[in-house]
């Protein structure tokens, strides 16, 4: 990636996480990146091509924290999902609890962006898409119960995560986060325990 366009989606990350997309504006933008409009205008047809942009920066790095846990096959699927959680939550503490930016962007611009609503909702999806693989893993292994719909457990995975993140951001805490993961890991190792 062109170095001027790597360093206006890096700091426009932190801008959407701090302000939102409704509060960023690309004037400060370009003075905290010390950038020429020209240079913006160059790379971006415009604020909203910028912002989806850095989601798709955003969803890389998601993605390559996917693989870095859901692919070590080290360990249990169980415990790779909760790694990925794990070290989601540690990136969410050395940014100071700012959160999730597609649970951020998605709940200012879905009421009012269609492009927005289903960018997030497929980036979400593609999340819980990788998740349910490895619960399926897991269900092999007899760690899940065989009558267990994974996908279903793993769209409630994010949805509850996404929920916990919020309650972290406001807090700036990350009790939420750990409870929520603590409880769902929990619960389907003892469903899968029950006689």
């Amino acid at each position: 990636m062109h170095s001027t366009k790597q360093h206006l989606i890096q700091a426009g990350l932190i801008m959407l996480l701090e302000q939102g997309y409704n509060g960023l504006g690309i004037q400060a933008l370009l003075d905290a990146t010390d950038t020429p409009k020209g240079s913006f205008y160059h790379h971006f047809r415009d604020k909203e091509d910028f912002a989806l942009q850095v989601l798709d920066t955003y969803m890389a790095g998601v993605h390559a924290g996917l693989d870095a846990s859901l692919l070590d096959e080290a360990l249990a699927p169980l415990a790779r999902i909760r790694r990925f959680f794990d070290r989601t939550q540690e990136s969410y503490r050395q940014e100071g609890y700012l959160g999730c930016l597609m649970g951020g962007l998605g709940q200012e611009l879905s009421g009012v962006s269609e492009v927005f609503r289903r960018k997030i909702d497929w980036c979400l999806s593609s999340v819980s898409e990788r998740i349910a693989k490895c619960l399926s893993e897991a269900q092999r292994k007899g760690d899940v119960p065989a009558a267990c719909n994974v996908h279903e457990m793993a769209d409630l995975l994010v949805n509850c995560w996404e929920g916990a993140a919020l309650r972290s951001r406001l807090r700036r805490d990350p009790a939420s986060l750990i409870a929520m993961l603590d409880f769902y890991i929990n619960a389907v190792a003892s469903t899968t325990r029950a006689p």
